[in-house]
C-alpha cells in the first residue's frame, strides 16, 4: 500500500478541516495508508469545533509504526499548542515547519512514498530555519541536487500550467527572464509530462511576457529577443513546443485544450486564470525532483476557518494525484529499465538479426 505522508499545515486555518472530510470516507483507506504529520490534540480540536464525527487514527512516534488500513498520525508538535482557529498567532509557523521538516526527512529516507502538503501561511513560516518564498523553494533545497531542479504546475483534469519564474516581485521577471531559463524549465516540463503523466510526445504552448506578445516589438522585445529563439531552439531539439501566444485570449477562447501543457512566464500569469478555470479541483505539483510531492491550489483561508464550509476536492485531488503520478513513474521506469534491442533484416541472408548497438533509450 502506498503510504501517503500529510502535513497538517496552518493549524488555524482549514488544513485540517480538509483532512479530516477526506479520511472520513473509509473508502480513501482501499487506496493508501495516511500519515499524519501534526498533533491529535490540534486535529481533536477542530473535529470538535467543526462537529464532525470521529475519524479514528493510530497514533504513533514514528513512521515505521504506522498500519496498513488505517489512519495514522505522527505528532511532532508541542501538544500545548494554542489554537486560535482563523486567527494568525505567533505559534502557528513553528507547528507547521515542525510537520513539514518531519515529514520531508521520513520522504528521503523512503518511510513515506509520497507527500501532501497543506496549506501555509508563508509570513508567519519565515524563520532562521525556514527562509524561503514557498514550499517549492524550500523543497529543491531540501530534496534537489544540480540534476533534480522543482517545478511548480498547476493541473486538473483539463488543464496543465508550468512556471518559468515562480514567487518573484512582478518588477523582477523582465531581467530573470533569459533563453536559458525558459529551455531549463520547459525540459523539466516535457520530462514530467512524459514521466509522471504518462504522455509520450507533449505539446506545450508558451506564453509570451507582454501584452499582445509584444506587438512586433511595440510593447516590449523580450518575445524577439528572448522567448521565439528559445522555442526555435527547443525545436530543433525535438520538443513538441509552439508559441508565443498572448496570455489573454489563449484562455478566453480555451485554446488550451489543444496542448498537454502550458508554460507561462510569471506567477499570476498562469495561476490567475487557473485558479478561474479549476480552483475546485485544482492541484499544485511539484515536478523535477526525484520525490512526489502535492498540495491543493488554495491557501490557509482564515475567513471561513472552522465553519465548516471549506471544501476538501481540492486536497482529495492531492492525493489522488500522489498516487497517480507515483504509480506512473514505477511504469515509466519498469517500461525503460530494459528496452528490447532494435532487430533488422539482414538483406544480403533474409535473416532477422540483433542490433547489439543498444535499445532505445528515447
Amino acid at each position: 500500500m502506498i503510504k501517503v505522508g500529510i502535513t497538517q499545515g496552518d493549524i488555524n486555518g482549514i488544513g485540517y478541516e480538509v483532512i479530516l472530510k477526506t479520511l472520513a470516507d473509509s473508502r480513501f483507506l482501499e487506496l493508501c495508508t495516511p500519515i499524519v504529520y501534526g498533533s491529535a490534540k490540534v486535529a481533536a480540536y477542530h473535529r470538535k469545533a467543526l462537529d464532525m464525527e470521529p475519524v479514528n487514527f493510530n497514533i504513533v512516534t514514528h513512521a515505521s509504526q504506522v498500519i496498513d488500513g488505517q489512519n495514522n498520525l505522527i505528532n511532532c508538535i508541542d501538544e500545548e499548542v494554542k489554537v486560535e482557529i482563523g486567527h494568525i498567532t505567533d505559534q502557528v509557523g513553528d507547528a507547521a515547519y515542525a510537520a513539514l521538516e518531519r515529514a520531508v526527512a521520513d520522504l528521503s529516507e523512503g518511510l513515506i512514498d509520497v507527500l501532501v502538503t497543506a496549506p501555509i501561511n508563508k509570513h508567519t513560516m519565515q524563520s532562521a530555519e525556514f527562509n524561503f518564498p514557498g514550499h517549492t523553494e524550500y523543497l529543491q533545497a531540501r530534496l534537489g541536487n544540480d540534476e533534480d531542479k522543482a517545478l511548480m504546475i498547476m493541473l486538473n483534469d483539463t488543464l496543465r500550467v508550468a512556471l518559468v519564474t515562480g514567487h518573484m516581485p512582478i518588477s523582477q521577471v523582465p531581467a530573470s527572464l533569459t533563453q536559458e531559463l525558459i529551455l531549463e524549465k520547459l525540459q523539466i516540463f516535457e520530462h514530467s509530462l512524459r514521466h509522471d503523466f504518462g504522455i509520450r510526445k507533449p505539446r506545450i504552448a508558451i506564453l509570451s511576457l507582454n501584452p499582445h506578445s509584444g506587438e512586433n516589438g511595440m510593447l516590449g522585445d523580450e518575445e524577439n529577443n528572448i522567448i521565439i529563439p528559445a522555442i526555435s531552439e527547443a525545436k530543433k531539439n525535438g520538443s513538441l513546443c509552439f508559441g508565443p501566444y498572448a496570455a489573454d485570449g489563449f484562455f478566453g477562447t480555451e485554446h488550451f485544450r489543444k496542448f498537454d501543457g502550458v508554460l507561462a512566464m510569471y506567477h499570476d500569469q498562469g495561476l490567475a486564470p487557473f485558479k478561474a478555470l479549476a480552483m475546485e479541483n485544482g492541484v499544485n505539483y511539484t515536478a523535477g525532483l526525484s520525490y512526489v510531492r502535492t498540495s491543493p491550489d488554495h491557501g490557509t483561508a482564515y475567513d471561513i476557518a472552522g465553519k465548516g464550509l471549506a471544501s476538501e476536492e481540492s486536497f482529495r485531488q492531492a492525493v489522488y494525484t500522489a498516487l497517480d503520478i507515483y504509480r506512473n513513474r514505477i511504469s515509466d521506469d519498469e517500461a525503460h529499465a530494459s528496452p528490447l534491442r532494435r532487430q533488422y533484416i539482414d538483406k544480403s541472408g533474409d535473416r532477422e538479426v540483433l542490433d547489439l548497438t543498444g535499445g532505445d533509450d528515447e
